[in-house]
């Protein structure tokens, strides 16, 4: 399991908390996957389609040896058991995994954009990464810089305080 990959998740729909906690037992059962730590759980202001409820989002640091595709195709499934439906592009959902980082990796093919293209530019991605992401700068980039270019810095608010002791417990 030698690759560091970071997720971000997010729900606005139903019991928001049990969609995030559900999504993250999910993927602990995925094979040559390992749960490493997550941030606290943010909530954040829609952004993009904003005629929905506010959304809950956290990040999580896993460590796997599964390639970028297949693990993007095992977060889909778990988005998939969690009933996510894909009707309005930045829509309401009960779950959305996106796959950050993976390493140093950038990647740019139909199914998949590494980094996440848009995460420089979402303070309800940024500011849960930075709480458990060691590096000050991500490709060339200072997470607190980006932070405050944010349009949607203002949205977000510590909405629970969770550590990857908590969530075993849970």
């Amino acid at each position: 399991m030698n690759h560091k990959v970071y997720l971000s998740l997010g729900s606005n729909m139903g019991n928001r908390e049990n969609y995030l906690i559900s999504a993250l037992n999910l993927i602990c059962k995925i094979d040559n996957v390992r749960l490493v730590n997550i941030s606290g759980i943010y909530e954040t202001d829609p952004v993009g389609y904003a005629d929905q409820d506010r959304f809950l989002n956290m990040t999580a640091l896993i460590n796997t040896s599964l390639d970028p595709e297949v693990l993007l195709t095992e977060l889909q499934r778990v988005e998939n058991l969690l009933k996510r439906k894909r009707e309005i592009r930045w829509g309401p959902r009960t779950i959305d995994i996106d796959m950050l980082l993976y390493d140093d990796l950038t990647l740019d093919t139909p199914e998949l954009i590494i980094p996440h293209p848009r995460m420089f530019e979402r303070a309800f991605v940024l500011v849960p990464l930075k709480e458990i992401c060691s590096e000050k700068k991500i490709f060339g980039i200072i997470i607190d810089e980006a932070i405050k270019k944010c349009s949607d810095r203002n949205g977000i608010k510590l909405y629970k305080k969770i550590s990857i002791c908590d969530f075993l417990r849970i």
